[in-house]
């Protein structure tokens, strides 16, 4: 039997970041991995919805058991936090604070980071991490600034009209490679903006991704909107990219 004391020893940061594109503080998580050394460079992960990431998804304890046991390339993880009162006009495409957010994530977030941590600065060196409207955002932060991103992980995406139109708009999408979850037990989710069928939704924005030549690996699998059913797939998502 392992001794799964090893995956709860790792060094967690708690720092926080004065936004003047937000007007607030925000509040981030910083996970650095086992036998982190400064004198080396790591691939980085930001997720949204930070506190959930740690808390509910466990992000820490199965990237460090994946460092540790199954040879995944040692990464530095962002949780990066956000005010649920907050969280639609900030992550939904047409909320008021989307732009501002958006801006916030490359303009002030990546810049203060990667000037605190050895972070190597490729944008393929880079993943955005979401569930739900937090996908949402992570992919429309590639479409803003694909300099800056080029692999998303979405955990359910909400991705709606207003994002498929946004894809249709882009000529080639061939440098976005995308990990995308969606849980066949999400056909009648109830959400602060209405309930959806976040399985066709899923299908139709995976479509239009396809004509735009996005690098896309797409799984339906039995699975609530839920972080019990997120936290099990995170592993497969971080091997996808960091193997």
């Amino acid at each position: 039997m392992s001794d799964d004391s090893r995956f709860y020893k790792r060094t967690i940061v708690k720092d926080e970041l004065t936004s003047v594109l937000l007007g607030e503080n925000r509040s981030l998580r910083i996970y650095l991995p086992p036998g982190y050394n400064e004198l080396l460079s790591y691939p980085v992960i930001y997720c949204q919805d930070g506190e959930q990431f740690f808390n509910f998804g466990r992000i820490a304890t199965t990237i460090t058991r994946c460092i540790l046991d199954e040879g995944l390339e040692p990464a530095i993880v962002v949780g990066v936090d956000v005010n649920n009162m907050n969280r639609t006009s900030e992550y939904a495409p047409e909320g008021e604070r989307h732009d501002a957010y958006c801006r916030f994530f490359a303009e002030e977030l990546l810049p203060y980071v990667e000037s605190r941590y050895p972070i190597r600065s490729e944008r393929n060196e880079r993943i955005v991490a979401g569930d739900s409207l937090g996908g949402t955002v992570s992919l429309h932060l590639a479409l803003d600034y694909p300099s800056l991103f080029c692999r998303v992980i979405s955990l359910s995406g909400a991705f709606f009209d207003i994002t498929r139109e946004r894809i249709k708009a882009e000529d080639d999408l061939s440098w976005l490679e995308l990990y995308m979850l969606i849980g066949l037990d999400e056909t009648d989710v109830k959400t602060e903006r209405g309930t959806f069928d976040f399985v066709r939704e899923n299908r139709l924005t995976k479509a239009e991704m396809e004509n735009k030549n996005v690098t896309l690996h797409y799984i339906e699998k039995p699975g609530k909107h839920l972080w019990g059913f997120w936290q099990g797939e995170l592993d497969a998502a971080l091997h996808y990219f960091l193997a």
